[in-house]
Order: C-alpha cells, then structure tokens, then sequence
C-alpha cells in the first residue's frame, strides 16, 4: 500500500512537470510567434513608406534644386531595405531612410512653391499617415518584444527557454544620433 502511494505521489509529480513542460513550451512558441507577426507588421508599414518616398521624391526633384546626395542616400536605404535577409539587416536599412527623410524634409521647407501644389500636399498626408502608422507598428512591435523576454528570462520558464534554444529578442531602437535635427548644406 505504502509503494503504491509513492508510486501515485511520484506519477503525480511527473505529470504535473510535463503538463508545466507543455504549457510553457506552447507560451513560449506562442510568444514567438507574436513577436514574429508585430514584426510583420513593422515591415508592412515601412514597405508602405518605401513604396511612397520614390514618389515624394520625384515630386520633390521637379520643384527643387534637390539634393543628390539626399536623393543617394534615400536609394541607398531603399535597395538596402530590398536586400535585407534579417530583421537587424532591415531595421539598419529603416534608420538610413529616417534620416535621408528628415533630409528631404528640410529640404522641402526651402521650397515654399513646392509645398503649394496638390500633388506634394497628398503626398505628404500618405506619408504622414504611413509615419503614424510605423510609430504605431514599431511600438507594438517593442511591447510584444518586452513581453515575450520577460517570458523567456523569468523563472522558472528560463529553464525551458534555455533548454529549447529560446533567445530573448531585439528591441527596434532609434538610430543613434535621431534626437539631433538633420543639417542641410545647398552649397554642395
């Protein structure tokens, strides 16, 4: 009677751990995946405004004395983002259109004309939108990031992190150097 009990206690602890082992594998994979679709929806967003920067830019060209090396650095960042194979390869190429952007921004402001014409006006709106739309993605994204790291690094569910080869994923950080306004030299 008394091995019996033993035999139902341990069966009893055995079950419990594999019923945890289960459940945190599941919310850990579950986790992933969420950080894995809030990045979708970063990329989706930025390929909106990648899609639409070309057309800024053309308009923006016809109007101005538009600065090459602006116009550079927005291909750049374009066919970066294009080529990219990862998610810290596409985050890089996002902050080199940042501050090509900013740029062509700064440039705009110089051009009063420019800023009167419908098509620009229109443009500017999407891309207003589409920057509401990527603030919008890439804090979503950061919080679902936090959330599945919290899962990963707190105990007892590091364990099984740790064991199933679960790393903690990258927060999408500004570029270092975006809190300082962009300088425009048209002397170039």
């Amino acid at each position: 009677m008394k091995t019996r009990s033993i035999l139902i206690g341990v069966g009893i602890v055995v079950v419990a751990i594999l019923a945890w082992a289960w459940s945190g594998y599941n919310g850990l994979i579950g986790a992933r995946e969420g950080v894995d679709a809030s990045w979708a929806q970063v990329q989706t967003t930025y390929q909106r405004r990648f899609d639409l920067v070309p057309n800024l830019v053309s308009t923006v060209r016809g109007a101005a004395a538009f600065e090459q090396q602006t116009f550079t650095a927005i291909t750049q960042a374009r066919s970066a983002w294009q080529g990219a194979q990862t998610r810290e390869q596409q985050i890089s190429a996002a902050q080199g259109l940042d501050g090509a952007l900013a740029r062509l921004l700064v440039t705009v402001e110089n051009y009063p004309q420019l800023q009167a014409t419908q098509a620009f006006r229109d443009l500017m709106t999407q891309l207003e939108g589409t920057e509401n739309r990527i603030s919008t993605a890439r804090r979503d994204y950061n919080e679902t990031v936090r959330g599945y790291n919290i899962r990963v690094k707190r105990f007892p569910t590091n364990v099984l992190a740790g064991t199933f080869g679960f790393e903690p994923a990258e927060l999408f950080e500004s570029a270092q150097g975006a809190e300082t306004a962009p300088a425009v030299n048209f002397e170039q």
